[in-house]
């Protein structure tokens, strides 16, 4: 267990990011023409939209917490809808809108921001989640995990 799990809440790390890559791309030229940057931005951020806010409105009708920093307060296992394509599907949705931030901003150095933070939601975030998801909901969890993946 390191310091780092569920401490950051995904948004504000998601923001921190995107900040991150606003100020790098100050220092990087477009490589992107800007109507090819703009169109890819806006499909990227239907995607994400298509990923987040069924997920969203899934854990509101099972009546279940979104909080991602007190994981031990979730009160049901959400399998259904988008969970069945994703069991991390509002972290893809941020993921996605980085992407989108970087296809927008016409720099694909820029992608580097959402790999990473694909990464550090991975390590101190997923993980942890899926320790305590396993540890409350048990072989429920444990088939579930068998049978979606963790991004797509």
């Amino acid at each position: 267990m390191s310091k780092l799990d569920n401490r950051i809440p995904p948004p504000i790390l998601m923001l921190a990011t995107g900040a991150a890559m606003v100020a790098a791309s100050q220092f990087l030229p477009p490589v992107l023409p800007g109507n090819a940057g703009l169109a890819g931005a806006v499909a990227i951020t239907l995607a994400a939209g298509a990923f987040g806010a069924p997920a969203f409105a899934a854990f509101g009708r099972a009546g279940t917490t979104i909080n991602p920093v007190d994981i031990g307060a979730a009160s049901k296992l959400v399998t259904g809808g988008v969970y069945k394509l994703s069991r991390n599907p509002m972290y893809v949705a941020l993921t996605l809108l980085l992407l989108a931030l970087a296809v927008g901003l016409g720099n694909m150095w820029l992608g580097l921001g959402p790999l990473a933070f694909a990464l550090f939601i991975t390590r101190f975030q997923i993980m942890p989640e899926e320790r305590i998801m396993a540890a409350k909901f048990g072989a429920e969890f444990a088939a579930y995990r068998g049978r979606v993946r963790r991004w797509l």
